[in-house]
């Protein structure tokens, strides 16, 4: 019965559902997995199979599937209530999230604007950036800037400021042009000194291309955007917090806003609660989605400072942020959030993670010395690695692969990397370590 029911769904999605990042057609080779149910950092089909989900879901999962705490919030807050628009109305939930976010930055990013998704807060931060320029009196600035193979989402504003082709391309009649600088991903360097002296020269080299930039066009640029210390869909591309803290000196020296894409590194993924903490700075505009609702539900929100809000703040409606989502500010989405934040506390989640991740680290030796690797690195609870002379499609043969040693991966091009959620166990984390080898040396052995 369970498998006529896998093979329906299966049929049924193929008929109706157009699916995300994918080229349909690949589906006639490498099969839809219908997942029935989550429980912790497993999923399910209804074959009783299960997958360790290793990328948390695209890298919202942070604390496990059907996780009971979250549940209980969830619950409680469906009898209280489930929605109420946010223009002209408020609610506990929304009030409670914004001044707890706020004082995880000691208040220097002191308000919160809500959407529904990482691309749509991407959005709301370069309007608000370009708005405030122009209601400051500097209308010329209406450029931004971007790294090289930087990704930040695929809605139109978002793409501008993307520099990876796949998604790009296509619609490049559509978008305005923006400013690439280079990336200061490490693996760029040139090949002598220690590891961390070659990120550290990296960073250098490429906040000098910042410089040279300012330097040319400061007067026309409203905005830097940046993926901090990890840019993840070009293929988890490290770098140095020693780059954050150049270009935001450089940005205070140029006028120029620095806006920090922490959609997929913060939450805990680097191994502090915001990723540029590591760096020491504070952005003028910080974007979260992805795990600030635990993987439960979707939310994104921009924090910006206080000179920024004040930019907008007058009778004046023109000179007022004019933008919407109609589930802005959600208060199941936000009573997710805050059931997130809790377990960040009452968990010890950070200190925790170290433990974890030294864990991982160590497990993964075998591949990170394996002779067909290269580039193994490690930020926080990002781990990732590229295989050298892959076979063609590496990516849809890893993941086909992948399923069959019960784990969730998808790789990017020839890098395969792990985001598992932050739940793991020892007996889990070493069976990670594990199959991901052994999945790997039978990709690689074709």
């Amino acid at each position: 019965m369970e498998l006529n029911k896998q093979s329906d769904w299966v049929a049924r999605s193929l008929r109706s559902v157009w699916h995300p990042c994918t080229q349909m057609q690949h589906h006639e080779t490498v099969p839809l997995i219908p997942v029935s149910r989550g429980k912790g950092a497993w999923l399910y089909d209804h074959e009783g199979r299960r997958y360790l989900d290793a990328i948390s879901s695209w890298w919202v999962n942070l604390f496990g599937h059907a996780n009971p705490r979250i549940n209980a919030a969830l619950k409680d807050q469906l009898d209280t209530l489930e929605h109420a628009m946010l223009a002209g109305f408020t609610h506990e939930p929304v009030i409670e999230l914004s001044e707890k976010l706020s004082a995880l930055t000691g208040h220097v990013l002191g308000h919160s604007f809500y959407a529904s998704d990482g691309a749509s807060a991407v959005e709301i931060a370069l309007k608000m950036s370009f708005h405030s320029w122009r209601n400051n009196g500097h209308a010329d600035k209406q450029e931004f800037v971007c790294l090289k193979g930087s990704y930040h989402g695929e809605t139109i504003g978002a793409l501008a400021v993307t520099d990876v082709a796949l998604f790009k391309d296509a619609y490049g009649p559509l978008l305005r042009a923006s400013q690439t600088v280079m990336s200061p991903d490490w693996r760029l360097a040139p090949e002598d000194g220690s590891a961390d002296e070659r990120a550290q020269a990296q960073a250098r080299r490429a906040a000098a291309d910042v410089e040279r930039l300012f330097i040319e066009r400061g007067d026309k640029i409203a905005a830097i955007i940046i993926e901090p210390l990890v840019q993840c869909a070009t293929g988890m591309a490290m770098h140095d917090p020693l780059y954050l803290q150049l270009v935001r000196a450089l940005c205070d020296q140029h006028q120029v806003h620095l806006i920090l894409d922490e959609i997929a590194v913060g939450c805990g993924r680097t191994g502090t609660f915001f990723a540029c903490e590591q760096a020491g700075v504070w952005p003028d505009f910080l974007c979260l989605s992805k795990g600030i609702s635990g993987g439960y539900l979707p939310l994104s929100l921009v924090m910006t400072r206080d000179e920024i809000y004040q930019a907008f703040y007058s009778s004046d409606v023109t000179r007022g942020f004019l933008h919407s989502h109609s589930y802005t500010g959600n208060p199941l989405a936000c009573r997710a959030a805050l059931a997130t934040l809790q377990i960040f506390e009452e968990d010890d989640v950070l200190n925790t993670n170290r433990v974890k991740a030294e864990r991982l680290t160590k497990a993964l030796q075998p591949l990170a010395q394996h002779e067909q690797v290269r580039n193994f690195r490690q930020r926080g609870m990002i781990w990732a690695f590229d295989a050298i002379d892959a076979p063609k499609d590496f990516s849809r043969r890893f993941f086909a692969t992948a399923t069959e040693h019960e784990l969730l991966m998808r790789p990017i091009g020839s890098t395969v990397y792990m985001m598992p959620p932050y739940i793991l166990s020892d007996e889990e984390i070493d069976g990670l370590a594990a199959n991901t080898l052994a999945v790997f040396n039978k990709v690689m052995a074709g």
